[in-house]
């Protein structure tokens, strides 16, 4: 990774499916195209109910061990083309990435999808992170949020929430992903948000006590 500049504000990590954007209506339609494709029965109303996890742990339940790799590959072939365009910012995405950069700070995406993908959505939704960091999960996650100093990671998964604390960042939690409001606080978030229209009043409140 290449090294982080020194903002003069803090660094916030963000993860990206159901934290950032909505990316069910876009994943949904590529693995429909997939299953078409592979004449492999798929249920993509299942696969977007568990989003976070890397490609490959999903990939498990519809093909066979020897056919994950190559079928990945396909997926990420397949996905500028389905799962782009049908993807939406999530309610205050926007805002929660301008408040951290508004206070002089650096907005990053620490993500487990593949980082050309990520970006792909980044730059269709007109959002400007710092940085996009991908192909990186849970306790993962943790690397480049140390490398990037980041001392705040907002995620809605309880991988996030281990992320965050193995890289002994501030835990913010958003549950509009799979884990619930519970599962994320006893995971052991820090805060847990309603969602993130919630995050740029936290945020400005968190500088001080930080500072």
């Amino acid at each position: 990774m290449a090294s982080a500049r020194i903002a003069p504000g803090p660094t916030v990590g963000f993860d990206l499916d159901m934290t950032l954007i909505d990316s069910r209506p876009g994943i949904h339609a590529c693995w429909v195209e997939l299953s078409a494709r592979t004449g492999t029965y798929v249920d993509a109303d299942a696969v977007v109910s568990r989003l976070g996890p890397p490609l490959e742990e999903e990939m498990a339940y519809w093909f066979a061990a020897e056919e994950i790799a190559a079928m990945s590959d396909l997926y990420r072939e397949l996905y500028p083309s389905y799962a782009v365009t049908g993807t939406l910012a999530m309610p205050g995405a926007r805002e929660a990435v301008a408040a951290v950069q508004a206070a002089g700070g650096r907005a990053i995406v620490v993500t487990a999808k593949w980082e050309p993908n990520a970006k792909l959505h980044m730059k269709h939704l007109g959002m400007a992170p710092d940085a996009v960091i991908g192909n990186l999960w849970a306790e993962q996650k943790a690397d480049a949020l140390r490398e990037h100093g980041a001392s705040v990671y907002v995620g809605d998964h309880v991988g996030d929430v281990r992320g965050a604390r193995t890289a002994r960042a501030f835990s913010v939690a958003v549950p509009t992903g799979p884990c619930s409001a519970r599962e994320l606080s006893e995971a052991g978030a820090d805060v847990v948000l309603a969602d993130l229209t919630e995050f740029p009043q936290w945020f400005s409140d968190y500088r001080p006590v930080r500072a």
